[in-house]
């Protein structure tokens, strides 16, 4: 298969890129030296692209013959976490680290730009390669979508290298993949006053106290045992001494769902348990919801499609179905707009060493999930250039 074999002889080329990203890591929506040298390597190659959302870049290869238009997705932007790795691609930025693979991302999509350049007459239609910023603040998709990165795309395909399952495997299972992460905030308004004379006051720590325990019944008295929800409070503020009855308090938290429906439901139910439990306690709330990042719900035509890709590249054993994931992935408002799939692609290895988790100080992946991932983006957008998916 040719895009295999290409993906073979441009493997050390992304091995190099993905190194030099992670040497270089860049703040959510500030990566200007990596959006550079994405343009760079672009006009090497001789592929056309436009800037998109700030730092993003939208690429567009052409084939030979008219058809759809697919999008491939990889995210660019690093994390604040010091790199404790001793490695000759350690990060050269003081508390800034690719600890969560998008450097790898990155690289295997600059890889897909050479091997698709040589299979253009293989190509029926078009395809997009959106290098993505600022998935970390889940911002990046938003701004690429208002600019319009999705106008006459019928498609989009974005992968996660998941260090969580090792090389060798790929996860295109239909569904919902990622969950939701959304924020709310609570502030609570009741009446000061001592601590020996708590009849005078309406003490916002005990009305805050309550509003934890009884957001609890969204999860075990209001949603289906079969339904996956989490409702949790990060941040309780209140009080200034000991013997003071606190006046207001503020309550910050997440929550996390795998359907739209929740989506549209939770805000009500959280804003209508804060009101009630404060006005029973004599209290007033304000109650504030954002949706920062929606499910990830992999479409089932092109899962298929994706999973036929993955049998032809890496035969039946290469086929992996994994537990949907609690974590937030921004690549959930371009599949709201357009149908898609989010893929797994294992990047474990153990007898390399390759066990520490996303986000960890020590995190690295293997590289030769490079050459399979970079193989299998391009080959699933031949795939689907090449199905009946209407």
């Amino acid at each position: 298969m040719k895009s295999k074999e290409l993906a073979k002889k441009y493997k050390q080329y992304v091995i190099d890129m993905r190194r030099e990203f992670h040497m270089n890591p860049e703040q959510s929506m500030q990566e200007y030296r990596t959006s550079k040298r994405i343009k760079e390597e672009l006009d090497k190659i001789g592929v056309e692209y436009v800037v998109s959302g700030g730092t993003g870049v939208v690429a567009t290869i052409k084939g030979k013959g008219e058809g759809k238009t697919v999008a491939l997705r990889a995210d660019m932007d690093a994390l604040n976490l010091t790199d404790k790795k001793e490695t000759e691609y350690k990060s050269q930025v003081e508390g800034m680290c690719h600890g969560c693979g998008h450097d790898g991302h990155t690289a295997m999509l600059l890889g897909v730009a050479k091997v698709l350049s040589e299979m253009k007459d293989e190509i029926n239609g078009v395809v997009k390669l959106f290098f993505q910023p600022g998935e970390e603040v889940a911002q990046g998709a938003k701004a690429m979508i208002k600019d319009g990165a999705l106008e006459g795309v019928d498609s989009v395909m974005g992968a996660h290298l998941m260090v969580d399952y090792p090389t060798g495997l790929i996860c295109t299972q239909p569904g919902s993949l990622y969950a939701s992460a959304d924020l709310f905030k609570i502030r609570i308004k009741g009446k000061g006053g001592h601590g020996s004379m708590p009849h005078q006051t309406v003490d916002a720590v005990v009305v805050g106290s309550s509003i934890v325990m009884n957001l609890q019944t969204i999860v075990s008295r209001e949603t289906s045992p079969l339904d996956s929800v989490t409702v949790s409070v990060g941040i309780f503020n209140s009080g200034s001494r000991f013997n003071i009855i606190a006046e207001e308090a503020y309550l910050e938290g997440t929550t996390r769902y795998f359907t739209y429906a929740k989506g549209e439901e939770i805000p009500k139910t959280i804003d209508r348990i804060a009101k009630a439990t404060a006005e029973a306690m004599r209290a007033t709330v304000e109650t504030e919801y954002q949706y920062l990042t929606l499910p990830v719900i992999n479409d089932e035509r092109c899962s298929k499609i994706a999973e036929n890709t993955v049998r032809s590249l890496l035969g039946d054993e290469g086929v992996a179905f994994v537990e949907k994931t609690p974590g937030g992935e921004d690549m959930s408002f371009f599949m709201k707009e357009r149908p898609g799939i989010m893929a797994f692609i294992g990047a474990g290895n153990k007898e390399k060493g390759i066990v520490n988790p996303h986000h960890h100080p020590l995190f690295d992946i293997d590289e030769d999930a490079l050459e399979i991932g970079t193989s299998f983006y391009a080959q699933y957008a031949i795939d689907f250039l090449n199905s009946d998916f209407k």
